[in-house]
């Protein structure tokens, strides 16, 4: 039974901890964008911290992973808990006093990029140590769902907590208070203080590879060597990186910029609309986690028709006045995002050597990650010239690496997958 992974101690507090952690990153990534709004009132700006972020984080990522081989996991995860409540605390006392500065969310943002480089491959690191074999499954389940449910319900509530507590109405030429973002911010750091406290009562947990001799470049060499020369491996991380770079900017720079401009419930809307997509993902994640998985040829129809579904959907956003449509058209590609994420992750985790595994999912978190800030940057320049320029341009975008992705499907289905990757398994066994 999936909750039965619960049932063990260390675990149980892991999860309570980061299930915290995750609803206050919702705070955090809709305090943010609002917050550098209200300070610049320039969408530039917002790609710029935005990228400040995300640089760093793809730049420690591998190194991290290395890193947590040697160290120990929980020690890693504790120290960044302590960095982020310190910081996250400071730019709300300074929000609450009235006493912020743009320089100290450039630094926010590139602080939080460099210790979640360490932070998110030390968290994947410590599951497999926690847990017998069979409960993995259950545990990453568990571990997913309440990301998502956090994504579902964070948003939302970030969003009204920082309409009530007032917040910036820049559209309207009057600046109010940022009396709400401070609360916001405050409820951040409270959550990195709870998964601290969770993360102090589990036992230690020791460096595995503390006594190797292996250089971490040469580690991170040999994973990159193995992946790169697997076609399938290669279109896999392309698709996923050209996905992450035409949707990222559009929903993190655009979608808040669309919210402010277009409708009346401001900050409540943009945190309706990153909701609606959290619970659509949460939906697909069940699904994909409890039914059979699809034939090759379904699986890459559905990639296809997910990959079309994004482009039609962005270019939709430039249309639409009514949030609620909004809702429902991201809620819709949520479910097919997380669905396609249960099936894909399984399958590379069921093919990749154990021993590549670890380097593998960080090249996967790589590719999502790494041109996260190259989008959002791109996005706060196209967007200058117009809502309509990023989410049309980005739309069409999506729909070409569909078309692309179509004429080398059969490089990257489940039977190119199946057939080419299998067979090191067992050279590896």
């Amino acid at each position: 039974m999936m909750f039965g992974a619960l049932k063990t101690r260390d675990y149980r507090l892991l999860w309570l901890g980061q299930a915290i952690s995750h609803l206050g990153d919702q705070f955090h990534l809709i305090a943010l964008p609002w917050l550098v709004l209200t300070l610049t009132h320039d969408p530039f700006q917002l790609g710029l911290v935005l990228a400040l972020a995300g640089v760093p984080r793809a730049l420690v990522m591998l190194f991290g992973g290395a890193f947590a081989d040697r160290h120990s996991p929980r020690l890693i995860m504790l120290v960044s808990d302590a960095l982020r409540f310190t910081i996250s605390a400071a730019i709300a006392a300074s929000l609450l006093t009235g006493a912020v500065h743009l320089w100290m969310v450039y630094a926010l943002a590139v602080s939080f990029g460099i210790v979640s480089g360490f932070f998110m491959p030390a968290a994947e690191a410590s599951l497999p140590r926690l847990l017998e074999s069979e409960q993995l499954e259950a545990g990453n389940a568990l571990m997913m769902g309440a990301d998502q449910l956090a994504q579902f319900v964070g948003p939302a509530l970030a969003g009204t907590v920082i309409a009530l507590f007032g917040t910036a109405h820049i559209g309207a030429g009057q600046v109010g208070s940022l009396t709400g973002l401070g609360v916001a911010f405050a409820v951040d750091a409270a959550s990195f203080a709870v998964s601290a406290a969770t993360l102090l009562l589990m036992r230690a947990l020791p460096a595995l590879a503390a006594g190797t001799g292996d250089h971490p470049l040469a580690a991170i060499g040999e994973g990159l060597k193995y992946a790169l020369s697997r076609p399938v491996f290669r279109w896999m991380l392309g698709l996923i990186a050209a996905a992450n770079l035409l949707l990222i900017g559009p929903l993190m720079v655009g979608v808040p910029v669309l919210a402010q401009t277009r409708f009346s419930q401001g900050a409540a809307a943009f945190g309706l609309l990153i909701s609606a997509y959290g619970l659509g993902n949460l939906c697909g994640i069940v699904v994909g986690g409890t039914t059979h998985r699809p034939s090759s040829r379904m699986f890459s129809r559905l990639i296809l028709a997910l990959f079309a579904g994004f482009g039609v959907v962005i270019g939709a956003l430039t249309f639409i006045t009514s949030v609620w449509v909004g809702v429902a058209l991201l809620a819709v590609l949520g479910v097919a995002n997380g669905y396609v994420a249960i099936v894909l992750m399984t399958l590379l985790q069921r093919i990749t050597p154990p021993a590549m595994l670890g380097r593998l999912m960080s090249l996967v978190m790589l590719a999502m990650l790494g041109v996260t800030p190259i989008s959002t940057a791109l996005s706060g320049v196209v967007v200058g010239l117009g809502p309509a320029v990023l989410f049309v341009g980005c739309g069409a975008g999506m729909l070409a690496v569909t078309a692309f992705a179509a004429a080398g499907r059969h490089s990257w289905s489940l039977a190119a997958l199946e057939a080419g990757e299998m067979p090191v398994m067992a050279e590896s066994a």
